[in-house]
């Protein structure tokens, strides 16, 4: 048990220096608006969702390499009813906002991959370079998810569109500094010199919010 215990303090001091050192770009003041829909329009942004809601009564059961993929919820904690009809909320928003959208990225996880399919903004690609990090001994260790995850933040879109990225709150938090609740954003800019600047944040229900100010 103090071996466990020793373990999960060291992990715990890791991520936290991480986390304190995953600036990427100097602060700035973040969109919000019309300021922040126009941006959108005009593309160049790596959104970053967190998955939706989801049931929090069931537990993850990760003991072997892909258990995460499992959609059964004695497996893996998946989404509630209202985290479904929330993702797909989401997604009437975006489409109405005229928000071009070329790629949709997703973690693994079942919850990641349904909401992200849930929104409705284009095929769906589950990848692992989004994943959790609680995970993250399956796949290479802590370090290289989170420069996986970095890697993909400060990949520019293709010029005029916007990609979707659905993963986990913790990797958001080890990757950037930014944190969101389930269905909460984050939106990101490339920069030229690889690496990235947050230029928004959004709950769930600001999508709906940012529709009520266009025509």
């Amino acid at each position: 048990m103090k071996q466990k215990s020793l373990i999960f303090q060291v992990w715990w001091w890791t991520a936290a220096f991480l986390v304190i050192t995953a600036k990427q770009a100097p602060a700035q003041d973040l969109l919000s608006g019309k300021a922040l829909i126009e941006a959108l329009r005009q593309g160049g942004y790596n959104i970053y969702f967190r998955h939706a809601a989801t049931d929090w009564s069931q537990q993850d059961q990760v003991e072997s390499e892909g258990d995460w993929t499992s959609c059964e919820s004695a497996q893996m904690r998946q989404l509630s009813a209202e985290g479904r009809e929330v993702a797909r909320r989401i997604g009437v928003a975006i489409r109405h906002l005229k928000i071009p959208i070329r790629r949709v990225l997703s973690s693994e996880y079942c919850r990641a991959r349904e909401t992200a399919q849930l929104m409705d903004l284009g095929p769906v690609t589950a990848t692992r370079v989004i994943m959790n990090t609680r995970a993250a001994e399956f796949v290479g260790g802590l370090d290289a998810v989170i420069r996986r995850a970095r890697r993909v933040l400060a990949t520019p879109p293709k010029t005029g569109t916007n990609t979707i990225l659905v993963a986990h709150g913790n990797l958001m938090q080890a990757a950037s500094g930014a944190y969101s609740g389930e269905g909460g954003a984050a939106v990101f800019a490339p920069q030229n010199d690889g690496k990235f600047q947050l230029v928004a944040q959004l709950m769930p229900e600001d999508w709906e919010r940012l529709v009520s100010l266009v025509p």
